[in-house]
């Protein structure tokens, strides 16, 4: 059984940093943000790398934690070896679990992390994920100066670091259950198209949580999917029509609800920070939800597999969030 019910686990607080071009989008009245892309550094790299020591030190500070309170870090982002999130690791000499969904990577530390709280003798646990524009386009595709054209299903790579603290202290917001995906491969070879790749896989784990938790689709306020983009979106419920017959109704993609239009990112925006940026700053904010699916989805590539015209599998997975 892929899926998993909490009763006593808490995310107690969260704090976000983002990019210059998400502190003017939809965003704006939410965050203050980084101001140009090296954030007072040498390289985008290291500007990542400050990036999430910015959101764990504010973390930290706000809920009055130090070092030796903290029983695990867990989390990852894009760039090789997840270096960035092993580099803030040993600063902080945190016990420490890396990992790499791709764009999924968030909802896996969430995952994680609640399960170590269920299951083992650990109270107090962080998780960290970013993600930098200008450093994963250079390894996934072009880098940026390249000018390379892009298509209409492209997306545009998120700039933003989040830190989330979880522990069973009862809190505003109660991490209900989750979902861990399954792999997903449907032929596609366009590292320009992920939001088709990903769209059956957030599909497939949609199913596989309401079929193992024996609910029904009216059952959340919204499900939420990280980034499929305004193209991968449209296939993602045209795809749950088509092959389980079910309609979303209560339904965003944070790919699609993060950018303006005139700020032209193609089909919209992607990479691990791009689900929790909208989650934390626009759909919580709101207070309209109670029941929240969210479903983050990643592509499982690489740039030396696309090069040898491989096909691209994927994979979702999902968190059930109940708020107060």
């Amino acid at each position: 059984m892929a899926s998993s019910k909490y009763k006593n686990i808490y995310l107690n607080d969260y704090c976000t940093l983002v990019g210059p071009l998400e502190k003017e989008s939809h965003l704006k009245k939410y965050n203050i943000g980084m101001n140009d892309y090296y954030f007072n550094e040498k390289t985008f790299e290291k500007a990542e790398i400050k990036m999430q020591s910015e959101v764990i030190d504010k973390i930290m500070e706000k809920n009055c934690l130090k070092n030796s309170d903290i029983d695990l870090l867990v989390g990852g982002d894009l760039t090789n070896q997840i270096a960035i999130t092993s580099y803030n690791a040993k600063k902080y000499n945190f016990p420490f679990l890396g990992l790499y969904s791709a764009c999924a990577t968030f909802v896996e530390s969430l995952i994680v992390a609640s399960n170590f709280l269920v299951l083992s003798s650990y109270k107090k646990i962080l998780g960290i994920t970013s993600s930098h524009n200008l450093t994963a386009e250079k390894q996934f595709r072009y880098p940026v100066e390249y000018g390379a054209p892009r298509p209409h299903t492209a997306t545009f790579t998120t700039t933003g670091a989040v830190a989330t603290y979880l522990s069973k202290k009862e809190s505003k917001i109660r991490i209900e259950s989750s979902t861990i995906g399954t792999p997903i491969d449907m032929g596609i070879t366009d590292a320009n198209n992920l939001g088709a790749a990903m769209a059956p896989a957030a599909a497939s784990t949609l199913m596989m949580h309401l079929k193992e938790l024996n609910r029904d689709i009216g059952y959340y306020d919204l499900i939420l999917t990280g980034d499929l983009g305004c193209v991968g979106g449209k296939i993602f419920q045209e795809y749950l029509e088509k092959n389980y017959n079910v309609c979303l109704k209560k339904y965003m993609d944070a790919g699609c609800e993060l950018f303006l239009d005139s700020q032209e990112t193609y089909s919209g925006g992607s990479g691990p920070v791009c689900l929790p940026l909208v989650l934390f700053n626009k759909i919580l904010n709101s207070k309209k939800y109670k029941k929240i699916l969210i479903i983050a989805t990643g592509a499982l590539h690489s740039v030396t597999l696309v090069n040898q015209k491989l096909t691209i599998p994927s994979i979702a997975h999902a968190i059930s969030l109940e708020v107060k």
